[in-house]
């Protein structure tokens, strides 16, 4: 066990938390000595479950970072506290995991970046949907050559459990997610950008707050009732126990153009009765779409020829069999992350496409509350580009 990473884990009772149960492995490369939430139930809790005897229990993450037993930390707390928790870690010189998305705005993404690469610290972004059966078998598809060159990507997301995940908590408040076109687009622009081989330059969006804004709500300080993740109400109009603050949007659309010239759209919406994403890919020589984003789905290429509706493609690929959390994501973004924490170099994910996701989400929330107006993202700094394109190791 003394060649164990130690990990330190801090947001332990939140719901992505759970990213520390593939992560503890006492005698087989990484294990947790450590964990932190705010809440001592939920972090007595979490110690119970993840089966860590003997790891330290504290409620603030500085303590935790104060530790000799503590190698390398992940940070799973609410949206707001990221860039301050990450930038603490990186200054007390343990390797971060950050759950996405890097920070709320550009300014804290940018300064979480300037301080990785101040102190030298490794700083990994936890962009688990890289590793996600449907969206590598998709990329797997690109490179090969099967639509051609990528000119245009089209993405709806139905957000099934949105009234629940999204509008009974923290996640509802501006103030702690700009909107959900960080919190939870994050992820999509960023797979966006992998597929199309670019980042975001111009942006623009709608959108509005037209199902929970108006459900009953209740009152500040109360916590929400048992059981409230799991349930499934149905209409959402049905639904009760809402967050005292909601200001996010449901509903929204947004437009962008990347710097290789693509043009892709994204839409979000959380009344939806059913739950998963679906990726349209149009290339110079074909189109590709998956159906289900989960292992058994089908991604369904056309590319012979013009021609009507064809509901049977020229070309179909199964999402392989997975096991885990997100299609088994959870676990390969983890274990990429030890890996990188030990040893340095190449990743799938990376904190310059990480910012990039945040800025296209962030100025489109902007633009939705402004009616549509456009944004020009702005650049990063190249010699944070330059450190980071090196796999963070100084020139």
């Amino acid at each position: 066990m003394t060649d164990d990473l130690r990990l330190g884990v801090i947001g332990a009772g939140g719901q992505r938390g759970v990213l520390a149960a593939p992560a503890h492995r006492p005698g087989r490369g990484s294990r947790v000595t450590a964990l932190c939430d705010t809440d001592p139930a939920r972090l007595r809790e979490s110690a119970r479950r993840l089966g860590a005897d003997g790891a330290a229990l504290v409620t603030d993450h500085r303590r935790l970072l104060e530790r000799d037993d503590v190698d390398a930390v992940l940070i799973a707390t609410p949206d707001d506290t990221h860039a301050a928790v990450a930038i603490d870690a990186l200054h007390a010189g343990k390797a971060v995991y950050l759950e996405k998305p890097l920070a709320i705005t550009i300014e804290d993404c940018d300064e979480v970046l300037r301080v990785a690469a101040k102190t030298g610290t490794r700083l990994y972004l936890g962009h688990n949907m890289r590793h996600m059966g449907v969206i590598r078998l998709m990329r797997d598809v690109i490179q090969r050559g099967d639509i051609g060159e990528p000119k245009t990507v089209w993405v709806r997301h139905f957000v099934g459990r949105g009234g629940q995940y999204y509008f009974k908590d923290w996640h509802a408040e501006r103030r702690r997610t700009t909107g959900l076109l960080v919190q939870k687009a994050a992820h999509d622009i960023d797979v966006i950008h992998w597929l199309a081989g670019g980042y975001t330059e111009r942006v623009n969006a709608l959108g509005d707050l037209m199902v929970y804004g108006s459900l009953p709500r209740r009152p500040a300080g109360t916590p929400p009732s048992d059981g409230w993740l799991t349930a499934s109400p149905w209409p959402p109009s049905s639904s009760t126990g809402f967050h005292h603050r909601i200001d996010v949007e449901d509903v929204s659309v947004m437009n962008m153009r990347l710097d290789n010239g693509v043009i892709a759209a994204y839409q979000q919406c959380h009344f939806s009765p059913d739950y998963w994403r679906n990726y349209t890919v149009i290339g110079t020589h074909g189109r590709m779409e998956n159906f289900g984003d989960e292992e058994g789905a089908v991604v369904k290429v056309w590319n012979s020829r013009q021609s009507g509706y064809r509901a049977t493609p020229d070309i179909a690929y199964t999402v392989p069999p997975a096991t885990g959390d997100h299609g088994g994501a959870d676990g390969a973004v983890i274990e990429e992350f030890l890996r990188f924490a030990r040893d340095g170099g190449p990743t799938d994910t990376s904190p310059v496409a990480a910012r990039m996701s945040v800025a296209a989400g962030y100025l489109a929330t902007l633009s939705l509350r402004e009616g549509g107006t456009p944004y020009t993202v702005p650049r990063l700094d190249p010699d944070l580009a330059d450190y980071f394109t090196r796999h963070q190791a100084r020139g």
